[in-house]
This record gives structure tokens, C-alpha cells and sequence, in this order.
């Protein structure tokens, strides 16, 4: 893999750090500025929100900016939220760190994918986007555990100049390792980026990227009640048990990029099915403890196997203009998150019991699978012509 890609994924490392350590730290954020934990926990549902505007409303903005520079800037924008979040002397200004991180987060996703893609070869796009990933799944599995321990250890606001710091290294990498712009001329335009939203197969992938990851997300909001109430963990497993299921996003991430290189839509259509038994099996099992840790493997693995096939069909359908597209489907994604969430908690009201989020997250995925299939089937789709979409080159 080209080295630029390792950039892009120390910046997709930072991202996901600042999204999920916030979990870990809410007792003393919470503490420190004298609000309960619900009132601290909006520091998350703001970050998911801005996530899904910035996704399309800075991707949009950026058409016209060639892409090096739109992700050096947006690093930058970065930059400063954590370095606000660091310094906040109220819960406000903490919130608004927040926000303006989260704002670079889907764009720099949305527009990365696209610059990775054209990184390499054809027949390996899929996979570098999966390593771009790479970084927001080790964030889970090694950021979210020493990002906590920091923070608990020498204050939360430690915790924030760290993911500072990593932020600076990512824009200094981009800023060496990704190639420049080829020519003067601009990426893209926000008509022809919009033009690809007149594709039925654009809102299909996007429509299949809500259901299809919702759906794990779904099951995995209230993992914690399910592995204390029903496998009858003790509370103080939980974080050992969430790495190992952040391990099955690492290696499902990588073996989903590869699978989808070879071919696309076979891919999705097994994973997702896969996902739907994974979800129903550990609803099934998860009274016995060593079932419950296979599952949680497999749920992350499979789980996170879709997200890069997910990217690349979308992006293939949008080919001649994939940047907007792109951001939209990682908007999608956390639209998928809320959707599935909020189902799953629903569920857990309705008094369905702690293994009913799982399955939610089945039925939901199942939705997924069948648009995925309709989608595949519909006229222009991968199992109406040969060979499956394969997107265009474009400028850096």
C-alpha cells in the first residue's frame, strides 16, 4: 500500500479517537463542570450530529477545492476543535470543541475514501479505503482503552491535547505523503457532484449503508446490559470483552476491503447475511458466557466487514463525481447508528428483554439486505450487467 495511506489513516486513528474516548471520560467531564452525566452525555449526540451536517454540508463546500488541500484543511479544523475541548473552561465551550471536531469528521472520511481509491490500482481500492479505516478501528481497540486510562490517570483534559497532538502528526503526514493535485483545475463542481445524486443505485447504497450498519449498531448501543444481565459478566469485564470485539472490527475491516476487491456485491450480500445470524445467534446464546465471546467477535468482525464494500459502491455509482456521495454515505453510517439505537432502545422500553436489541439489529440488517438485493437486481445493478462498477480515476 502506498505510504500516503498511512497518513490518511493516522487521521482516521485521531477521528475515531475523539468520537468514542468521550465515553470512557463522562464521570469527569461531568464532574469538572458540574453537570449530571445525562447533561454531559449530549457531548456525544452533538458530535454524531454535526458528524452527519459536516458529512454533506463541508464535503459540498470543498467540490471545488482540490482534495489535498480540503484534507489538510479540514485536519486543521481538527486541530482546533480538540485543542477547544482541551482548554474549555465551561461545558459549553466544551460542546463547541465538540462540534467544530466533529464537522471534519464525515467530510474527511467522505473525501479520504475517494483519495485513497485513487491511490491504487482498480482491483485494490476497496482495500485501501478498508486500511484508511484502519485507523478509526484501532482508535476502538488501542485509542479508546489508553485514551480512558490517560485521562483517569492525569486529568480528561490530557486525554484531548494527546488526540491534539495526533491530530498535528496526521496533517504533517498528509502534508508530505499524499501527492498533490495533478493540474489546476478543481476536483469537481457542486453540480456535478449533486448530478450523481440522479442515480436510483446512489440512494440504494446509501439506503443499504443505514439498515445494513444500523443494524450492528443497533445491537452493539446496549451491548453492556446484555453482557451483565444476560451472560452474566461483571461489570468491570466489559472493557476487556468491547476490545476484543474492536479485534473483530480490525480484522473484518481488512478482510472485507479484500473480499470486496474480488468482487463487490457478492461480498456485501454474504456479509450482511452472515451479520443477520451473528445478531440472531448471540440473541440466542448469550446466556453462556463463552458463546457470548465468540459471537462479540463475530459481530465485530462481521459487522464491520460491510463498511468497506458499503463506501465503495456508493462511490462506484457515483463515479464520474464520487466525493459528495462518499460524504453522504458517512453521514449514512451515523444516521444508521442513531436509527439503530434508537430501535434497539425501543425495544429495551417495550420490556423485550436485554437480548432484544440483537434482535432489532437482525431485523434491521435483514431490511438492508433485501434493498441490497433489490438494488443488485434493479436495472443498471451489478447482477444486470457485467462487469460490476468500477470507478473512474480522478484527480487528487
Amino acid at each position: 500500500m502506498p505510504v500516503a495511506l498511512v497518513a490518511l489513516a493516522i487521521g482516521g486513528f485521531g477521528i475515531g479517537l475523539t468520537e468514542f474516548v468521550i465515553m470512557g471520560l463522562l464521570p469527569e467531564v461531568a464532574d469538572d463542570f458540574a453537570v449530571t452525566e445525562t447533561t454531559a452525555g449530549y457531548l456525544i449526540s452533538g458530535y454524531a450530529l454535526s458528524v452527519a451536517v459536516g458529512a454533506i454540508v463541508l464535503t459540498l463546500a470543498l467540490t471545488r477545492v482540490p482534495r489535498k488541500t480540503a484534507l489538510l484543511g479540514l485536519m486543521v479544523l481538527f486541530i482546533l476543535g480538540n485543542l477547544i475541548s482541551a482548554l474549555a473552561p465551561d461545558y459549553a465551550t466544551m460542546m463547541s470543541g465538540r462540534v467544530v471536531a466533529a464537522l471534519c469528521h464525515g467530510a474527511f472520511f467522505g473525501i479520504g475514501s475517494v483519495v485513497a481509491a485513487q491511490l491504487v490500482a482498480p482491483e485494490r481500492k476497496a482495500s485501501a479505503i478498508a486500511f484508511m479505516f484502519g485507523g478509526l478501528t484501532l482508535a476502538n481497540v488501542l485509542g479508546v482503552p489508553l485514551g480512558t486510562l490517560l485521562g483517569q490517570a492525569a486529568g480528561w483534559r490530557s486525554t484531548f491535547w494527546a488526540i491534539t497532538v495526533i491530530g498535528v502528526l496526521a496533517l504533517v503526514g498528509i502534508a508530505a505523503l499524499v501527492p498533490a493535485a495533478r493540474g489546476a483545475a478543481p476536483a469537481s463542481s457542486p453540480r456535478a457532484e449533486l448530478a450523481a445524486f440522479r442515480s436510483p443505485q446512489v440512494w440504494l447504497s446509501i439506503t443499504v449503508t443505514v439498515l445494513g450498519y444500523g443494524g450492528m449498531f443497533g445491537g452493539f448501543t446496549y451491548i453492556a446490559f446484555t453482557l451483565t444481565e444476560v451472560s452474566g459478566f461483571a461489570s468491570g469485564a466489559v472493557p476487556l470483552l468491547l476490545v476484543l470485539f474492536g479485534a473483530g472490527m480490525v480484522a473484518g475491516n481488512v478482510l472485507g476491503g479484500r473480499a470486496a476487491d474480488r468482487n463487490l456485491v457478492r461480498t456485501l450480500l454474504v456479509v450482511l447475511a452472515a451479520l443477520i445470524v451473528v445478531l440472531a445467534g448471540f440473541a440466542l446464546t448469550a446466556s453462556s458466557p463463552v458463546l457470548t465471546v465468540i459471537a462479540l467477535v463475530l459481530m465485530g468482525g462481521v459487522g464491520f466487514a460491510t463498511v468497506p464494500g458499503l463506501q465503495m459502491r456508493v462511490m462506484a455509482y457515483a463515479d464520474r463525481a464520487p466525493t459528495l456521495a462518499s460524504g453522504a454515505n458517512i453521514a449514512a453510517f451515523n444516521v444508521g447508528n442513531a436509527l439503530g439505537a434508537w430501535i434497539g432502545g425501543l425495544t429495551l422500553a417495550a420490556g423485550l428483554g436485554y437480548t432484544s436489541p440483537l434482535w432489532a439489529g437482525a431485523a434491521i440488517t435483514a431490511a438492508g439486505l433485501v434493498v441490497l438485493v433489490v438494488a443488485a437486481l434493479a436495472p443498471g445493478g451489478e447482477l444486470r450487467r457485467t462487469p460490476a462498477p468500477v470507478a473512474t480515476p480522478v484527480a487528487v
